[in-house]
């Protein structure tokens, strides 16, 4: 089974949205060994859409649409279904309940008269309510194709496809298992990288396939096996892995595990240590990572974003003759804040970043691009350099932030750090 993705709105094409369902669905389709051959994006027109549904009907087994379904006159999605599938719209008395139940969940009454047009469905369709929504999601059959639509809201979209969705599809069909593991590598381009297991690469049995996914400094190795015996697809995929590390072990800092935060939390709290974070360029960057994942309270103690030149001093006690002699974006000022920081919160280890994110420079004149960030590490510390001119300011905050994790990581598993 193949599937295609019609993803539909004005805003998504004008910018002024981003598309975050287009990656979540394809992943959990992909979870259950359904491939996303096409993705569309086009605008909320009904003959734009009504030609998507043609093309998407001859390229996949399985349409999902997302988008175009509110209460405004600018959403025309359920007129291109109707044309479509030849099919009306009807008032379902069951939707009609549950939105005056939503509503009066949330104490909105007085908007049932403008959303009970949500109530109005294909008379051909079966109806997955939304229970985070107005607009029910609605599942046709055709020619042995199925075919979802769908709200745009992502908040809607992610409870659909893994509550209703992804389990009714897996009622319907006889699938393979997926499973993946991920192998991060660091300290090697990916070109390098490449040609180094390229032998191994090429003796992969026929149904575990390879990918390259870059993040920053850092290489995702995405190994995937599919099957229909699930425990014998985990003993291959650890077999492949033992054989790549044989080859590239030392470049390795994790052989399962997506994210660099998760891979962090694996280490501290293996290691039974705590950590603390001052930041100024990063913006805060770096905290909202470490407890982006569960549990992060056992070793995360705390984190401060001195922005302003004098909080470093005030707060982390920063010499103010240290600015003044090297600016405040320095190898020694990153260093003294690590320092400040590690005392404030009392860890094992403190991380600190200092820099000019741009787009202008800063008081002292700085390059924009340029910054240093210092790990502390029991009484062992470091301070590295980078820069980025090339990147924009949200993305030069976001690369460092990773960085500065993923470089605690190779302090204990690559440079062999120990706390002393």
């Amino acid at each position: 089974m193949k599937a295609v993705l019609i993803i539909i709105g004005d805003e998504i094409l004008s910018g002024n949205t981003q598309d975050v369902n287009t990656g979540y669905i394809a992943a959990k389709l992909k979870n259950i060994g359904i491939p996303v051959v096409q993705v569309f994006t086009i605008p909320d027109e009904r003959q734009q859409i009504e030609k998507a549904l043609g093309t998407a009907f001859q390229q996949g087994d399985l349409v999902i649409t997302t988008g175009g379904l509110g209460p405004t006159r600018d959403d025309k999605t359920k007129q291109a279904f109707a044309e479509f599938f030849h099919d009306r719209l009807v008032t379902d008395p069951e939707t009609l309940e549950h939105l005056k139940n939503l509503l009066a969940r949330r104490n909105r009454e007085y908007l049932f008269d403008i959303n009970r047009g949500q109530a109005e469905v294909l008379s051909k369709a079966k109806i997955l309510q939304n229970d985070y929504g107005t607009a029910p999601c609605q599942m046709l059959e055709q020619d042995g194709k199925m075919i979802f639509c769908l709200p745009g809201v992502p908040s809607e979209v992610k409870p659909l496809i893994r509550e209703k969705i992804i389990p009714l599809i897996q009622s319907r069909l006889q699938l393979n298992f997926i499973i993946t593991r991920i192998v991060s590598v660091v300290g090697i381009p990916e070109s390098v990288l490449a040609q180094k297991i390229e032998n191994w690469e090429l003796a992969l049995p026929e149904y575990i396939s390879l990918s390259y996914l870059p993040v920053g400094t850092r290489i995702k190795l995405r190994i995937t096996a599919q099957g229909a015996d699930e425990a014998q697809l985990k003993k291959e995929l650890q077999s492949q892995i033992l054989s790549l590390q044989k080859i590239v072990g030392e470049n390795i800092i994790a052989t399962d595990g997506d994210r660099i935060q998760e891979i962090l939390r694996d280490l501290l709290t293996e290691k039974k240590l705590t950590i603390s974070v001052a930041e100024s360029c990063t913006g805060g960057g770096i905290s909202r990572l470490i407890t982006s994942v569960s549990g992060s309270s056992k070793y995360y103690s705390g984190g401060i974003c001195t922005y302003q030149t004098e909080k470093k001093t005030e707060i982390l006690g920063v010499p103010k003759e240290i600015i003044d002699q090297h600016t405040v974006v320095s190898e020694e000022v990153a260093c003294a804040m690590s320092k400040g920081c590690q005392k404030l919160f009392r860890t094992d280890i403190a991380v600190s970043t200092t820099g000019v994110a741009g787009p202008g420079t800063d008081a002292y004149d700085n390059t924009v691009g340029l910054v240093y960030y210092s790990i502390r590490i029991g009484e062992n510390e470091k301070t590295y350099r980078l820069f980025l001119p090339e990147l924009e300011r949200e993305e030069f905050m976001d690369f460092v932030s990773q960085k500065v994790l993923q470089q605690i990581v190779e302090s204990f598993l690559i440079d062999k750090t120990t706390v002393s």
